[in-house]
C-alpha cells in the first residue's frame, strides 16, 4: 500500500483577477489550461496542494499553492502571463528522504535529508546543489536560503541535472540551483 493519498486536491481557476470570468475546476494534473480558458489570473484552492506553472506542460517558473485564495497571480507570484498548467500534489504519509548532490549526475558532496533545510551552505557547507534523488515524499526546493526565491516541486525520482528541467532562470547561466528545501506536508507553514 502506498503512503501517498491521491484524493486530496480541488482547485478552481479563473480567467480574470478576483475570481471573475470563466472558471475551470481541477482535481488532477492539467498540462495545458488553454483548452479550458484563454488565460488564468486567479484561483481558489478548496483542498489539497497544487503546483502552478507559467507555461504549458509543467514548464517555466513554478508556484506552490495550498488551501486558500489567490486573487491576482501577477502581483502575488510574479507570473507575467498567469498560469498555463498545474499539478495536484498528493499528500505523503510517512518518512521523507532525499539525497542532494553538489554537482550534476550525482557528483560531488552527497547528503541525505529527512527534514527541512533552510540553508545547505550553513548545514552542510555545500555551496551548490545541482542534482538529487527523492526517495520518499514530495519536496519544494528554493533557489535561495531560508525558503525564498523561485521554487521547484520534486516528487519521487532521480533528477540528474536541474539545468535540463525547463526552468526559465533568466541570467543564471549554470541552470537552476537550489539552496534550501522543505517537505510538502498537510500542516506546513509558508
Amino acid at each position: 500500500m502506498s503512503n501517498t493519498s491521491m484524493n486530496m486536491g480541488r482547485a478552481t481557476f479563473y480567467e480574470d483577477r478576483n475570481f471573475q470570468g470563466r472558471s475551470y475546476e481541477c482535481s488532477s494534473d492539467c498540462p495545458d489550461m488553454s483548452s479550458y480558458m484563454s488565460r488564468c489570473q486567479s484561483c481558489r484552492v478548496q483542498s489539497g496542494c497544487f503546483m502552478a506553472y507559467e507555461r504549458p506542460n509543467y514548464m517555466g517558473n513554478q508556484y506552490f499553492m495550498r488551501r486558500g485564495e489567490y486573487s491576482d497571480y501577477q502581483s502575488m507570484m510574479g507570473m507575467s502571463d498567469g498560469i498555463r498548467s498545474c499539478r495536484m500534489i498528493p499528500m505523503h504519509r510517512g518518512n521523507f528522504r532525499m539525497r542532494i548532490y553538489e554537482r550534476e549526475n550525482f557528483g560531488g558532496q552527497m547528503h541525505e535529508m529527512m527534514d527541512d533545510c533552510d540553508s545547505i551552505q550553513e548545514r552542510y557547507r555545500m555551496s551548490d546543489c545541482q542534482s538529487c534523488n527523492v526517495m520518499d515524499g514530495h519536496w519544494l526546493m528554493y533557489e535561495q536560503p531560508h525558503f525564498r526565491g523561485r521554487q521547484m516541486y520534486m516528487r519521487p525520482g532521480e533528477y540528474r541535472s536541474f539545468r535540463d528541467m525547463g526552468m526559465g532562470m533568466g541570467g543564471m547561466s549554470g541552470g537552476m540551483r537550489f539552496m534550501s528545501m522543505r517537505r510538502i506536508m498537510d500542516n506546513m507553514t509558508m
